[in-house]
């Protein structure tokens, strides 16, 4: 009952907000919708963490400590985002950047997107999660053209092309994982659960489960946004909506990592080597050192921010890649983290756009001194994130550290050079748009500090103490992913 409320939710608020339109009612009912989704996600989260993992739906839904506490974070950070787009959509709206339907649809579909991820994480079946998937793209390719200029139009097509590749090869690996499936589990739908695949990942065919991994790696690697298959992410981060670019940094992206790691999984049951993590480790290495230094090179405040979670993507890939339950738990942590810091971020950016009416790094001066909850707040977010301590990500960051300084300390310098250039390339960008004389064009605007600011107090909270529940529940989801 729990996951079909958390699932409807999502799907019913949408009908009524398409229906709804740009009514003066219509940012609250989002929020509304996503609030009751973040309440059944709380609710799904206590069911197994009091009773375990359970199976629902004759099956097809399947639920651990895994993808629950993902389910409970797209959940929350979905609830904090529209919050923050109610201001920030409705503004966008008087200053005609978006029409009566844009806005209706833009609603709509944002909650039709929360659907899509929350079926990714709950499905019990692989063929499943490759079609919610595909459907978390459609969505989120028509909220990147939202706009309807021509570099946005531009930016939506570059992600549904790319990501139309990549999911079509995923698709591949997917058949070739039923493929082997089929020889030990029998025609028929049960082929295709999670459950069934892991209870006999040691009798499945080694050879085509590598294979069907490289496919995967192709094809879910591109959603997660990893090197070389990132080029439509920082397009698409920079010409959405800023609320679409924080759930896509904040979420998707968790989403189709955690298809790779249960896809992982299987192949490491099957192949009892380390192929399938040293693919991930490859992957996410290239990842890591690519983004740190393109970092360096953007102007565009969106963009910049886009290479960042491209770097924080690789860290946690390379982190599940490497394995052992130091990383793993390094990686739960990291994927927890790095949402809640990148989406408070890109609320922070997108006040700071409007206030100057670009995204030129090189315009956007002044915030301490013109408004500066919203520059203290891109701060605090920029040394959350370049892992400063005390924040979470420092702790995370520390622990897959101090696991490849055991496991693979050959690859220990690089890992600390992806660091120290993404540390220096962030806070050599950020620090004259916060400081500095307040320019003439600097608009005064009503923000949303409230989103800001609790993801905030999360991370840093998760940087000092980690609330034993939590703590337990990592170590039961590590457990999981041995």
């Amino acid at each position: 009952m729990i996951i079909l409320i958390l699932l409807g939710v999502p799907l019913f608020a949408a009908a009524a907000l398409a229906f709804v339109g740009d009514r003066k009612l219509a940012p609250e009912i989002n929020i509304l919708g996503s609030a009751a989704t973040f309440i059944a996600g709380i609710g799904l989260a206590l069911q197994v963490y009091e009773h375990g993992p359970f199976m629902a739906g004759g099956k097809f839904f399947f639920v651990d400590a895994f993808n629950v506490y993902l389910a409970v974070l797209t959940s929350f950070v979905s609830m904090t985002t529209a919050i923050f787009s109610r201001r920030y959509m409705r503004r966008e709206r008087e200053h005609g950047r978006v029409g009566h339907i844009g806005m209706r649809f833009y609603h709509a579909m944002f909650q039709v997107f929360i659907f899509a991820m929350l079926l990714c994480l709950l499905t019990n079946n692989i063929g499943i999660l490759w079609i919610a998937m595909e459907l978390a793209t459609l969505s989120t390719v028509l909220l990147v053209s939202l706009y309807r200029t021509p570099t946005a139009i531009e930016a939506a097509w570059k992600y549904f092309i790319l990501c139309g590749v990549g999911i079509a090869q995923a698709l591949f690996g997917t058949v070739l994982l039923y493929f082997a499936a089929e020889k030990v589990l029998g025609e028929g739908g049960d082929a295709l659960l999670w459950t069934n695949l892991s209870q006999v990942s040691d009798k499945l065919e080694p050879t085509v489960l590598t294979l069907a991994f490289v496919f995967l790696m192709v094809g879910y690697g591109t959603k997660v946004g990893l090197v070389p298959l990132h080029n439509w992410l920082p397009d698409a981060h920079s010409e959405g909506p800023t609320p679409i670019s924080a759930v896509l940094s904040g979420l998707l992206l968790n989403v189709a990592l955690y298809a790779l790691v249960r896809c992982k999984v299987l192949v490491d049951g099957s192949t009892h080597t380390h192929q399938a993590g040293n693919i991930m480790m490859g992957f996410g290495l290239l990842s890591i050192l690519v983004a740190a230094f393109s970092l360096l090179r953007q102007k565009d405040i969106k963009r910049m921010f886009s290479y960042s979670s491209i770097e924080h993507m690789g860290i946690a890939t390379f982190a599940f890649g490497l394995g052992g339950p130091i990383a793993t738990f390094g990686a739960l942590l990291h994927m927890l983290v790095h949402s809640l810091a990148k989406s408070a971020i890109f609320f922070t950016v997108g006040h700071a756009s409007q206030m100057h009416r670009t995204q030129d790094m090189d315009k956007i001066k002044g915030l301490f001194n013109g408004k500066p909850l919203v520059g203290w707040g891109m701060m605090f977010g920029v040394m959350a994130i370049a892992g400063m301590p005390p924040f979470g990500i420092f702790t995370s960051e520390f622990l897959i550290l101090t696991a490849t300084t055991k496991d693979a300390p050959f690859l220990t310098p690089f890992l600390l050079l992806g660091f120290v250039v993404a540390f220096a390339a962030l806070f050599r960008r950020v620090q004259p748009m916060v400081s500095g004389a307040v320019p003439s064009y600097q608009r005064q605007i009503k923000v949303a500090h409230l989103p800001v600011f609790l993801h905030m107090a999360l991370v840093l909270m998760l940087g000092i103490y980690m609330p034993d529940f939590l703590n337990r529940w990592f170590h039961t989801a590590v457990e999981l992913l041995k």
